[in-house]
């Protein structure tokens, strides 16, 4: 499968794993860079920009492919060193940044200067042609089926893609809903040129979360998910548990939600020692993106890969040209 964005970033399958806190260690972005996709490390899972520095050697040593890392660019109360984080990345040898959050417009000149290929994550198609025009060398657009954040406009990807693919000049990735062949093929049918993944590779055996996590995915269906922080507009999509259901509640109230009555629910660091470390699926919030309803196994991601790919080849070849025969 050769596609703009597989010759652009070196990689033999247009397959990205998204950056995803707490998720995007060396272990899974080299298993998946191995597989012939993209892996991607995630700069702020690292507590500090030496430690994402180490990160990457330590990825080096387990894969000598094509792997990027993941900043996330948001407002928090407590500052942070992204400067620093993307000197790091920098300093490690990374050529290939994924951008999400705010416009990555202030790091694009170290980018450029170092030769670093940056992918925007974009939830419009606004967004995604403000990417293109402070120098992005790709985007990566986020339906409204996402895990995390998917935006404020609820556009889904069967509108949103094709929407963005006759605006942009760009090379595209498709972000939200896709696990499997079908997936992949209906992507590239609406205009993208790669696509990316970030609960479907939660759910392999290589991913460094809890092996209770990646059954409930096996089990859920595509409605065992809901939306958070609409009140705030800031709208999340998690996984479907006791403490998302406590959370939709308080915010289903009158009035306007205050983020106090929420936070000790929705801390990251709940999530993460209680469910992804701990294994208590209902003991705090994790993200995850209606794509579980199409999750049946869980693979190493070198399975994962080439039976998406090989399942998509049959699909064209077969299913999609005998129509027109």
């Amino acid at each position: 499968m050769k596609t703009r964005i597989t010759e652009m970033l070196g990689i033999k399958y247009p397959i990205i794993q998204g950056g995803m806190q707490w998720v995007g260690h060396a272990e899974l972005a080299s298993a998946v860079s191995n597989a012939g996709g993209l892996g991607i490390l995630t700069a702020l899972t690292q507590p500090t920009p030496e430690d994402l520095y180490q990160e990457i050697l330590r990825c080096k040593e387990m894969t000598d492919l094509p792997f990027g890392v993941n900043l996330t660019i948001l407002p928090t109360i407590k500052p942070v060193p992204y400067m620093e984080y993307a000197e790091a990345a920098i300093r490690g040898g990374v050529k290939i940044m994924e951008t999400a959050g705010r416009s990555p417009q202030d790091f694009m000149p170290l980018f450029k200067a170092n030769g670093v290929r940056v992918i925007h994550k974009c939830t419009s198609v606004r967004h995604a042609l403000k990417a293109e025009r402070i120098g992005c060398d790709a985007v990566s657009v986020d339906g409204f089926e996402c895990a995390g954040h998917p935006g404020e406009d609820d556009v889904t990807n069967m509108i949103l893609l094709p929407a963005a693919a006759a605006k942009l000049s760009i090379p595209m990735i498709a972000s939200g809903g896709i696990g499997d062949a079908q997936g992949l093929v209906a992507a590239l049918a609406l205009g993208a040129e790669g696509i990316n993944m970030g609960t479907r590779f939660v759910a392999t055996k290589e991913a460094p979360v809890h092996e209770n996590v990646k059954q409930a995915m096996v089990d859920a269906d595509e409605r065992q998910t809901t939306l958070i922080f609409r009140s705030l507009n800031n709208t999340a999509r998690v996984f479907r548990n006791a403490i998302a259901e406590q959370v939709v509640e308080i915010e289903s109230r009158d009035g306007k939600t205050d983020f106090a009555d929420i936070q000790p629910l929705v801390a990251g660091a709940r999530g993460r020692a209680n469910v992804l470390e701990g294994g208590d699926i209902d003991d705090g919030i994790w993200t995850a993106g209606m794509v579980i309803g199409l999750i049946n196994d869980i693979p190493s991601c070198q399975v994962l890969l080439d039976r998406m790919v090989s399942e998509a080849e049959t699909i064209i070849n077969k299913r999609l040209v005998g129509l027109c025969g």
